[in-house]
């Protein structure tokens, strides 16, 4: 197309002007690619651990925040959407048994964390062990060839449809959360609610 446009001696301004959008208007629109979201989510939440382990005391907080509200979507729209359409479809359904623990077990420390302050004991070690945890959970869903991403492109998951509907479901509940609006407690699918007791604070200090 750009070679025929500039064969053409003396051609116009608002000639090219229309020619240029009419090729734009038959141009396809960007898909959204399930994987690909979830894996920028992925990104975004390990930036922001990595901003924790050097941020100051008083900004802490806020960065907390971010992380619990983008880990709380993310569970949301990977356990109302991805991991659904991959019961059943994919080689190994025990990777989605895993996926749903290992979420329970993030969703414990988040609960945590949305209930404290900076100050609080543990609170550091809180965000440490969850940026490890994430770390793993995220190593698993990755993997080149074994991996639940992988298994679901293998299984033949029409993951731009999927995409659609994640997509769809992370703006809606980012609009219900901005500005700082409260998360609701997060929900565990695999944890069966037996009873802790909880025992006498440890003192951090002394326990370090």
């Amino acid at each position: 197309m750009q070679l025929a446009v500039r064969g053409v001696v003396g051609l116009s301004s608002s000639a090219s002007l229309i020619f240029n959008c009419q090729g734009a208007h038959h141009a396809e629109q960007p898909k959204h690619d399930a994987i690909a979201l979830l894996k920028a989510d992925h990104r975004k939440v390990e930036d922001l651990f990595e901003k924790f382990e050097n941020a100051r005391s008083d900004h802490k907080q806020a960065l907390v925040q971010q992380i619990c509200t983008e880990l709380c979507i993310h569970t949301m729209i990977e356990e109302e959407i991805f991991y659904p359409a991959c019961q059943g479809k994919i080689e190994h359904d025990d990777l989605l048994e895993e996926s749903y623990v290992e979420h329970d077990g993030a969703k414990v420390l988040i609960a945590e964390l949305l209930d404290s302050e900076p100050d609080a004991a543990f609170y550091d070690a809180k965000v440490s062990v969850l940026s490890e945890m994430i770390k793993h959970h995220v190593k698993e869903e990755e993997k080149r060839s074994e991996g639940l991403f992988a298994q679901a492109k293998e299984a033949g998951l029409d993951t731009e449809a999927l995409g659609e509907r994640l997509l769809d479901r992370k703006q809606a509940l980012m609009e219900e959360f901005k500005n700082g609006a409260k998360l609701p407690p997060p929900e565990t699918r695999s944890f069966t609610g037996h009873e802790l007791l909880q025992g006498a604070p440890v003192d951090a200090g002394a326990a370090g």
